[in-house]
């Protein structure tokens, strides 16, 4: 999620360009932040940790006055903020900006090491600038090296690279979920992460598909495939205001985060899981058998969102694990007077990592002598710092109130950790560690073809968006996906909906059903498919209007509901992740059509800092 800006010409500096463009994409990453300029023969680098602003800072003490360079401003995801870990990273005559992840990066880095090359980071982007510089000191020219280079990586990237032996050229190439956009004016071209840091030049972009590289200069763009062979990309004219640039042509931030979330899931999952050795590596955070088999259990806590969340770890942890495991609101937590413990692990789950309540529930585990292990989306957030352990979730920054991407890459998280607790107690066969492995690969290919239902759900939406009261069901983990459904569409709809687990249905909520009342039922298939579909049955002798998620191919639940949203099996764990993104879309289109607030509903924050 990092924001990356480039520029050659004679019109501007350099400097000035990149830092009004970094300015514009700070909202991708606000950790570090860098630029590398041409000064005479020799490429300068500045970086700084934490906000751009101390960058700038840096640039006013010394000035650059260049008129070629490139910026960066850092999510991190392989190393800890630090001016040592911020990109630009330099690699002989070499310098790179990166956006993604490397997954390979550990064969990469030791068999770098063994060729004698001395890394000075802990990111994975150093090594690219190695393996670029060591092509070119084998004397190839700087896009061949580029081309190259990338035929050894494995992962996502958008990477800007200059050279000091070729002073009068950018090199840019795209691979994955990372997006490089590339405009031109009078003699200088530019390129970024996101067009509102080029809007004010130019709207003459193009970008960038997977496998592209491109060479800029000043009268020069021209993109090539992984072989030279030259494509054809034209430029189209961008006629976005600077508002709706910010959204990357969205409506709403809330629509965008919904369709960033299968490279947030990919960068989450990251370099995490090694399919090849049959393990998760949770950054380096280990347990042994012994404390794991002398747990009393596992207590996760968090509010709202996070909350549900949560409850799907609950599923997951004790059912891949084994190990006991309980959900509470960390509202209610220190003052039910809970007993912890030692021999207890205790998980706050934040997006901000400020949550008050979550905080303090994290003290009060500390306070009993529980290992705390964050998940978290903030890096050096309150409750990062606080805990012994934190897994960060790579969700990047989250605009919409409402939040969507964070509670996707927070379960996901929840995944790889009860993974890693099942590896070390060896409850799971090889067999089933690589099909987990695999599945969790596949799951933000599988989001992509969920999000391609848009218009789908759109046209849902319109019949029903007049209705007062909604109903979600669900049952097993996916009791948790009916909740965050139903709080999605209250929080930004404002209608009233409830979610619940649908065997507790005829003790009560049934009451409530009529001819008027929508009820989406969560039905994809699992131990408890029938069970439910019993369920669904009900509300339809009640004349209840229904609304199913269910698995694809599954014909009897299309008999039964009035409308239907088909989606892939990737097992039970990974459906319920699967099943929330077409209720984030139901949920938006319904709030767009009724006209509320999307990003900003009323009487809600992003981050809730007070109790």
């Amino acid at each position: 999620m990092c924001g990356i800006v480039g520029y050659i010409g004679r019109e501007r500096r350099a400097a000035d360009v990149l830092l009004d463009g970094l300015r514009r994409l700070e909202y991708r990453g606000y950790d570090s932040a860098g630029v590398a300029i041409l000064e005479g023969d020799r490429l300068e680098v500045r970086r700084a940790k934490g906000k751009l602003v101390n960058l700038e800072g840096s640039l006013r003490e010394k000035p650059l006055s260049g008129h070629l360079g490139i910026g960066h401003t850092r999510w991190a995801t392989h190393g800890k903020p630090s001016e040592r870990n911020a990109h630009p990273h330099r690699a002989g005559s070499v310098v790179l900006v990166h956006n993604g992840i490397i997954e390979n990066y550990r064969e990469l880095r030791a068999s770098l090491e063994k060729r004698g090359a001395v890394i000075q980071s802990d990111t994975d982007t150093e090594l690219i600038a190695h393996l670029i510089d060591e092509f070119v000191q084998a004397g190839r020219d700087l896009l061949s090296a580029v081309r190259a280079a990338c035929r050894e990586l494995t992962g996502s990237y958008a990477i800007a690279v200059l050279c000091d032996k070729e002073p009068n050229l950018l090199v840019t190439a795209k691979q994955g979920g990372s997006p490089i956009i590339i405009g031109h004016g009078d003699k200088q071209a530019f390129l970024a992460s996101d067009i509102p840091a080029v809007l004010p030049y130019t709207r003459e972009i193009i970008s960038l598909k997977d496998g592209d590289f491109a060479i800029l200069a000043e009268d020069l763009v021209q993109v090539v495939d992984s072989e030279g062979r030259i494509l054809d990309r034209e430029f189209q004219t961008v006629q976005w205001d600077p508002v709706s640039a910010e959204k990357g042509g969205f409506d709403h931030f809330m629509q965008k985060e919904i369709f960033e979330q299968p490279r947030a899931v990919t960068d989450t999952i990251g370099t995490r899981i090694n399919e090849s050795e049959l393990n998760v590596d949770l950054d380096g955070i280990e347990f042994t058998k012994a404390e794991l088999d002398g747990l009393t259990g596992i207590t996760l806590v968090a509010c709202g969102t996070s909350y549900y969340a949560s409850l799907l770890g609950k599923y997951m942890i004790e059912q891949i694990a084994g190990i006991p495991c309980e959900v509470d609101l960390a509202s209610e937590f220190r003052y039910r007077r809970p007993i912890v413990g030692a021999r207890r692990i205790v998980i706050p789950v934040s997006q901000s990592g400020e949550t008050a309540d979550t905080l303090a529930a994290l003290e009060e585990g500390k306070r009993q002598g529980a290992r705390v292990l964050a998940i978290c989306n903030v890096r050096e957030s309150t409750i990062a710092r606080a805990s012994d352990d934190v897994l960060y979730t790579q969700a990047g920054p989250e605009i919409g109130v409402a939040s969507t991407k964070a509670f996707v890459t927070q379960a996901i998280a929840m995944y790889l950790v009860a993974l890693k607790l099942g590896i070390v107690r060896e409850r799971l066969s090889r067999d089933e560690i690589r099909t987990r492995l695999h599945d969790a690969m596949r799951l933000p290919r599988m989001i992509e073809t969920v999000l391609g239902l848009d218009k789908e759900i759109q046209g849902i939406a319109r019949k029903y968006f007049k209705a007062q009261d909604f109903l979600f069901l669900g049952r097993g983990i996916m009791y948790p996906i009916a909740l965050e459904g139903a709080l999605k569409l209250k929080e930004i709809s404002y209608i009233h909906a409830e979610g619940y687990a649908a065997g507790e249905m005829k003790h009560g909520p049934i009451a409530l059903i009529d001819e008027n009342m929508p009820v989406v039922v969560i039905a994809t298939k699992g131990e408890l498919h029938d069970k439910l579909v019993s369920n669904l049955e009900q509300v339809r002798a009640r004349d209840g209007q229904v609304i199913a998620i269910a698995s694809k191919g599954d014909a009897e639940i299309a008999e039964k509901a009035n409308e239907v949203i088909h989606i892939e099996d990737l097992g039970e764990y990974l459906t319920s992740i699967l099943a929330v993104v077409p209720l984030q879309l139901l949920a938006y289109h319904i709030a767009t059509l009724k006209g509320t607030d999307v990003d900003q509903p009323r009487n809600l924050a992003k981050s809730v800092t007070v109790e």
